[in-house]
């Protein structure tokens, strides 16, 4: 159990708030996750644009709303209804809501919670943090050519050109973006309350207020505990719920006690977290520290960050081979940052998963239950087992998809390549059970793509770009389908009985493979039964493995040599 927050209380002023002394923090999931690039969801004024939907399902009775109402009222199409209902259920809070735990075929009907919807609408008005290494035009110029007719009017930016700086001060910190989602939430705080609000009939001053379960919803957006703890339940924190008996509804609050409560801890979080950041720039690293990186990383010298509550991070590994598998995590958010000429593997099973600004490298990433986020990377296979993916600003890229929802294209993404799933690892099942991916259903091949435009990047672009129809994936042609095979360094511990890829592959692909295995028999009895002299051999062998070799470099699997260098 989590230790109980200790309200503070200033003595001189007896009718000050109680604020809680643990940190408030924004949940980072619909921040990182739940942001779609739909224009029609991007309201200039979002509590207009979202109170018809409070109004119209309100009642006690409608209290969730299902995809084909969405389409309707926010007069957009099925699929993209759809997906905001996908989208909604992998970033919610709430674990045994039904959306999470809805069946593929049952989303639709089962619909979302109407205060988990507005609040996820209602974030869509989000601006990331910019990132701060296009500021530095020499450092771009060293890492991307100029402008080509490629480039055309789409990319003022190469993908990397944000990214490839390799030195990971000139990306946001967490603590950077942890400050920007609060100061959003700060301001946005009394539409958000609005909304969630409830009206007291025959009431004049306070005439709106804020039940407990509304109240809870809010952590959706926020929530308490430290690095390392147990997340509190907003209604222990709050000093106007805390002691409510529970087998009694609590009674209602006015809005506006809990919009100066809130206003008061999110500015004391803010405070606390900037003294933070000040120290660590100053040379004072604190062991709190919340934005632990793992520059530089190599088999032997990198490590996973500590926090169950941050994410691990991958980050700097370059011209080497990485693994991790489940006893070595201590977190079910994974971020791939900035590795290069690499082959990556994350054999465990995860919530999260982003990997950004990496290039010329082979990545595995285990089974994630929740969602995937690949960004900003050239010329990487990504091999995932996921419910979901998101794919934005990529180039060259082949992705092995075992996904359960249609896989996501959203922004200027080039030559990009989809493929089933191509490989396993002795626990895989065990994995993909564990977070609830169901091998049966593979939707690799039914790419949605939208918007080549970001409205979430605060980047301007030019005239015209959002008229321009984004690009999507192809599907690998069969005949280059190869099984990726993971090497296995722990023969001695492993105790899972996964044995063969358990998503099915489609005919065409396993025609092939079937083909080139016969084709590769019938070679090697070819040359075994060859009629040819000692020194004949010599050179046939030698022939051979410059052709392999060439082969070697000219695929990128070299990489994959890296990991038996390191052995």
């Amino acid at each position: 159990m989590a230790d109980p927050i200790e309200p503070s209380t200033s003595s001189s002023d007896p009718n000050s708030i109680p604020i809680p002394t643990a940190i408030l923090h924004p949940r980072r999931e619909p921040f990182e996750h739940g942001l779609l690039t739909i224009q029609k969801l991007i309201f200039n004024d979002p509590v207009q644009a979202l109170t018809p939907l409070k109004q119209k399902f309100a009642s006690p009775s409608t209290q969730r709303v299902d995809s084909a109402a969405l389409a309707e009222l926010l007069q957009i199409s099925f699929d993209h209804s759809r997906l905001v209902l996908e989208t909604l259920a992998s970033v919610l809070h709430s674990e045994p809501d039904p959306l999470v735990t809805a069946l593929p075929d049952d989303v639709d009907s089962i619909g979302a919670d109407l205060r988990d919807l507005i609040l996820f609408l209602y974030i869509q008005s989000y601006k990331r943090l910019l990132p701060r290494s296009h500021k530095d035009s020499a450092a771009v110029a060293d890492v991307w050519p100029s402008m080509s007719a490629f480039d055309g009017y789409l990319s003022a930016l190469s993908p990397l050109q944000l990214v490839r700086s390799n030195n990971r001060r000139f990306m946001p910190s967490q603590a950077d973006e942890e400050v920007h989602q609060l100061s959003y939430l700060q301001k946005h705080l009394a539409n958000i309350l609005s909304l969630l609000s409830e009206h007291v009939e025959g009431e004049s001053e306070e005439s709106l207020v804020l039940t407990m379960e509304g109240f809870e919803h809010l952590g959706f957006l926020i929530q308490f505990g430290d690095k390392g703890s147990e997340v509190v339940p907003l209604s222990q924190a709050a000093p106007f719920f805390a002691n409510s008996d529970p087998d009694m509804p609590a009674a209602p609050v006015p809005v506006s006690q809990v919009h100066d409560w809130l206003l008061q801890t999110i500015a004391s979080s803010l405070e606390s977290i900037t003294e933070k950041v000040s120290a660590k720039e100053n040379g004072s690293p604190s062991g709190s520290d919340q934005d632990v990186a793992m520059a530089d990383a190599t088999p032997s010298s990198a490590k996973a960050s500590l926090s169950a509550r941050s994410p691990c991070f991958v980050e700097g590994v370059s011209k080497s081979s990485y693994v991790k598998q489940a006893s070595d995590l201590n977190s079910s958010s994974v971020k791939v940052i900035n590795c290069h000429d690499s082959t990556i593997y994350i054999l465990a099973p995860l919530r999260y998963a982003i990997i950004y600004g990496c290039s010329d490298a082979t990545i595995v990433l285990g089974a994630v239950g929740k969602a995937v986020r690949v960004e900003h990377c050239e010329r990487v296979h990504v091999i995932i087992a996921a419910k979901r993916v998101c794919i934005a600003n990529c180039r060259e890229c082949v992705f092995f998809l075992g996904v359960n929802q249609r896989p996501l294209f959203v922004g200027d993404n080039h030559k990009l390549q989809v493929a089933p799933y191509n490989t396993y690892y002795s626990q895989l099942e065990e994995h993909l059970t564990e977070v609830g991916i169901v091998s049966t259903i593979n939707r690799w091949d039914e790419a949605l793509s939208i918007s080549v435009i970001d409205p979430h990047d605060s980047l301007s672009h030019p005239a015209g770009v959002s008229d321009a129809q984004p690009e999507s994936a192809t599907c690998l042609d069969p005949d280059q389908f190869t099984n990726f095979l993971i090497p296995n360094w722990f023969e001695n511990e492993s105790t899972g009985s996964t044995k063969d890829n358990p998503f099915p592959l489609p005919d065409a692909y396993m025609t092939s493979q079937q083909r080139n295995q016969k084709n590769l028999s019938e070679i090697k009895q070819m040359l075994r039964e060859a009629p040819l002299e000692e020194n004949r051999k010599r050179e046939l062998s030698s022939a051979l493995h410059v052709y392999f070799k060439d082969w070697l470099y000219a695929s990128g699997n070299i990489r994959q040599l890296y990991c038996l260098q390191g052995d």
